[in-house]
């Protein structure tokens, strides 16, 4: 008897040495969606059916209540933006969702650091392109 076990991201497959070497004469069952079948958790967006994944574990649980709305309403505009650099016309969306996390910090904490990581990060190069210029000032006035 053929069985799957999911374990976390991973899902296990036991077959019957038949089953193992024969091909399946159906399509692929990462293609087909049922809703009695589990649904591929490999990948957020799956491009041949056109179908984000909100249960998929690599969104990390972000669909999920207070701001799971915001968050979708963004993703779903960067997946299908067209514009150029991709995303562009969804960055008030975004922000929308910025705003959820911060109201929220009892359950979005992890996410807000990230944030406040990347913007020091980003004021220390900045800081330090800063520099050299100070230091080529003061040695042209001395």
């Amino acid at each position: 008897m053929s069985y799957t076990r999911d374990e976390g991201k991973d899902t296990i497959m036991f077959l019957e040495p038949s089953a193992a070497t024969t091909p399946d004469p159906t399509p692929s069952s990462s293609t087909t969606s049922s809703s009695s079948e589990p649904r591929d958790q490999s990948a957020a967006f799956n491009p041949e059916t056109g179908e984000i994944n909100w249960d998929c574990p690599c969104l990390g649980g972000m669909a999920q209540p207070p701001c799971g709305d915001a968050f979708k309403e963004a993703f779903s505009c960067f997946v299908f933006s067209t514009s150029e650099p991709k995303g562009y016309d969804c960055v008030e969306k975004f922000q929308a969702m910025q705003e959820c996390f911060r109201a929220n910090p009892e359950v979005y904490a992890d996410q807000l650091d990230d944030d406040d990581e990347d913007e020091k990060e980003n004021k220390n190069e900045e800081h330090k392109e800063e520099e050299p210029k100070k230091d080529d000032e003061e040695s042209k006035s001395v």
